[in-house]
């Protein structure tokens, strides 16, 4: 089947790859409509690797999917062919210690798309469990659907740090999950979302779209704490850490108000600061995320419903055929981009 192959580092072709792909009893297949690039495609794209997931081998890229359903296994009850569908990328062994817990996302042997060695879903056909399958409400086009996967990060996140309605909230950070967390706590009923990052194209687009859900806070000139003042908040409720810079840890506590919540969600690629007696005197709760849990269906219900606009968040489409050249242009960091889709229907 046709393929987007990463080859090795820095090299990504678009060609035939013959895929083994089993239809188990309780498995579907799936013909992938859109792809969204993400930021870790596009780190094996440039580097190679991410920490110990190194690619040693040819593998196809992509795990942010939605699609149509083209067959179904013998014992699935929920899906049938012709389903408009979004697909939850990682798979756990549902008998893992992780996963009685309720916390499959932690399962070790996980086999998430596109993580070295399993290959991802910019390819003709996938067969992935009827379980890990959502239905697209009709509402829901194929790329919001492929939207799902990112969106449910800010979702889960959301979710764990157990937001009130009126509560105010800074996100650091304004990438792409940046951005999707302050979407979600703004639909969870916050009062006021402050986005804070030194990156003012990303900011010019958040200003654009979203002005009336988020306050950006350049930090080129202005500082948390004026914004904030100026804004009759002296500290926040909830603090998310979405930039997984080291940098942003530095008096990170002054922004939250005694018993707030600072949830990780950035991951940094060494150890940070962390001012222990600031978090100890305010009583502060820290929580980290990795990944989602058991999120998929409300985030459909939250986009379908109109609580989340994200369509804007596409800011670039490219055809299957020209999919090299997406990660070309991925790769060079555009900085008014949000997420780039490849359209698999137009290629």
């Amino acid at each position: 089947m046709q393929a987007l192959v990463l080859e090795k580092k820095g090299n990504v072709q678009l060609r035939d790859i013959d895929i083994q792909d089993d239809l188990g009893p309780e498995d579907v297949r799936i013909r992938p409509l859109a792809v969204g690039v993400c930021g870790s495609d596009v780190h094996y794209y440039r580097e190679g690797n991410i920490g110990d997931f190194v690619v040693r081998q040819p593998m196809v890229l992509g795990h942010e999917a939605a699609g149509a359903v083209v067959e179904i296994g013998s014992d699935v009850k929920h899906l049938k062919v012709g389903d408009r569908v979004c697909m939850e990328p990682g798979v756990p062994d549902f008998t893992s210690y992780e996963a009685l817990r309720g916390m499959y996302n932690l399962d070790p042997s996980v086999r998430f798309w596109a993580t070295p060695p399993v290959h991802g879903c910019l390819r003709e056909t996938v067969v992935h469990p009827e379980c890990l399958t959502f239905k697209l409400p009709d509402a829901v086009s194929f790329h919001e659907g492929a939207l799902v996967e990112p969106v449910a990060i800010g979702v889960y996140s959301v979710n764990k740090a157990g937001l009130s309605s009126g509560d105010t909230v800074l996100v650091i950070g304004a990438g792409t999950i940046g951005i999707v967390t302050a979407l979600a706590a703004e639909a969870a009923g916050c009062s006021r979302v402050f986005l804070a990052d030194l990156k003012k194209e990303k900011l010019d687009f958040v200003k654009k779209h979203y002005r009336e859900k988020i306050t950006g806070i350049d930090l080129n000139d202005s500082d948390i704490k004026t914004v904030l003042k100026k804004h009759g908040i002296e500290s926040v409720n909830v603090v998310f850490e979405a930039s997984g810079s080291a940098k942003a840890y530095s008096g990170i506590t002054q922004y939250l108000q005694p018993g707030g919540v600072l949830v990780l969600i950035g991951m940094p690629s060494g150890p940070v600061p962390l001012d222990v007696v600031g978090l100890q005197v305010k009583e502060i709760t820290v929580k980290s995320i990795f990944r989602y849990v058991n999120i998929f269906p409300r985030v459909l219900d939250l986009i379908a419903s109109g609580k989340l606009h994200v369509k804007p968040l596409i800011t670039r489409v490219f055809a299957f055929k020209d999919s090299c050249s997406a990660f070309e242009y991925a790769a060079r960091l555009p900085g008014g981009d949000v997420k780039i889709m490849i359209d698999m229907e137009n290629d």
